[in-house]
């Protein structure tokens, strides 16, 4: 097993990225068709190598800038801890035949497997060599900003609303609780789960607890932002912040509540921090009063209420700007806000990853004075030595995104943050 860094903090959205959890687009998703597209949460099929080639552009860029070493990939995680643990692997294939009413041979069949075929097949659903699918694939576990999410010094293990994404939560639980990398965690008791029904259990009414990581937003080491919306119940934002005031994690855990549908499933597809005082935004839900109301709860048990999110970050951050998604003309706002012109990743103050088919949104950047390059451009910068990552500064990194845009997730869905300065 590789040695890996067991440190462990993130406390804002822009802070420099140190190290983080992505996940390679793998076969299953080169399997979904047109008829269980949309119940796989998928709007259409994917091309898979075009996908991979994208997927590959993205995670060098990220390599560059934070080594090789500090970009993770679930399907090692994974790997790693059915190789090296017995109990894991045992305790992997009971859990995921029960959650997929597995008949007795097909988990003996399991059991078979050499450990990488294993791995693939908890991910895939597929054993390509003798074409036997056992479940479905997991397309959506290439968002890994959902599956967990780090809070200061604590990691979330978030509760997927749906069930298409179950098995990615499964998985996700065996990785932090058998991970040499998050043994600390673990020993020092900073994982909450959310999957665990023990302690959060429905509510009286039936409502469960829903927490997705696309709706969580550490917006600085004081304010966990955490959206209602289509994937985040309630119910699970109450029982979350019970604890997260218990544990003294943050003072403040700011509800946004927007709109139950699927244009804006999480908080992050309407608006991302990018810089210390920028953001980039959807207009008609981030500017515009009441759409998109806010409750600030603080430790001291007081509620405050605004009418917009605008209006709640400027609360915080006076000289807080929005840079408007489609550069806030319609219909392109629409369009850019739907391939995720909202959803960037910052690796550094001002320096942020986004998809290139976004063109009106990078207007809306150059505005601001940031430079727009294609990641390949840069990617051969650095490769003839002309630039070096560390001097990059106030840049819009923009990928190919033909592929990776029709899965409905942006380059913030895509990762996981472990580490930030």
């Amino acid at each position: 097993m590789m040695k890996r860094s067991n440190k462990l903090k993130v406390s804002s959205e822009i802070g420099e990225l140190k190290r983080v959890i992505v996940h390679r687009p793998n076969t299953g998703i080169g399997r979904v068709t047109p008829e269980r597209a949309e119940e796989l949460l998928y709007d259409d099929i994917i091309f898979l190598p075009k996908m991979l080639e994208e997927h590959k552009i993205f995670t060098d860029i990220l390599k560059m800038f934070l080594g090789r070493e500090n970009v993770l990939d679930t399907t090692d995680l994974l790997y790693d801890i059915i190789k090296h643990s017995k109990k894991a692997r045992n305790k992997i294939i009971k859990s995921v035949g029960n959650f997929e009413d597995l008949a007795t041979s097909n988990v003996k069949f399991l059991k078979k497997l050499t450990d990488r075929e294993l791995t693939r097949v908890l991910i895939t659903g597929y054993y390509s060599k003798k074409r036997i699918k056992l479940f479905d694939p997991i397309p959506n576990f290439l968002f890994t900003r959902d599956i967990a999410v780090t809070v200061n010094d604590h990691v979330i293990i978030t509760k997927a609303s749906k069930h298409a994404r179950s098995r990615e939560s499964i998985l996700t639980r065996f990785i932090f609780w058998y991970h040499p990398i998050f043994k600390k965690l673990r020993d020092q008791d900073r994982i909450i789960d959310l999957n665990d029904v023990d302690k959060f259990p429905p509510s009286s009414l039936g409502e469960r607890v829903s927490v997705e990581g696309g709706d969580v937003m550490i917006f600085d080491k004081d304010h966990l932002l955490i959206g209602c919306s289509e994937r985040t119940t309630q119910h699970g934002i109450n029982m979350l912040k019970d604890v997260l005031f218990k544990k003294k994690i943050v003072k403040n855990i700011v509800q946004i509540n927007v709109p139950k549908e699927r244009y804006c499933m999480h908080i992050d597809t309407i608006f991302t921090r990018i810089n210390h005082n920028h953001c980039a935004a959807f207009e008609p839900l981030v500017i515009q009063d009441v759409v998109a109301g806010v409750q600030q709860y603080k430790k001291d048990g007081t509620v405050k209420l605004f009418p917009s999110i605008r209006s709640f970050l400027q609360s915080i951050y006076p000289d807080m700007k929005f840079i408007l998604c489609g550069n806030g003309v319609s219909p392109y706002a629409e369009r850019e806000q739907w391939t995720d012109g909202c959803n960037l990743v910052a690796i550094r103050p001002g320096v942020a990853l986004t998809y290139d088919r976004n063109a009106h949104t990078s207007k809306a950047f150059k505005k601001l004075g940031y430079k727009v390059i294609k990641a390949e451009d840069l990617l051969e910068s650095f490769k003839k030595k002309l630039i070096s990552p560390s001097r990059i500064k106030k840049t819009i990194i923009t990928i190919p995104s033909s592929e990776l845009s029709r899965a409905r997730g942006g380059t913030h869905c895509m990762t996981c943050p472990l580490e930030r300065d």
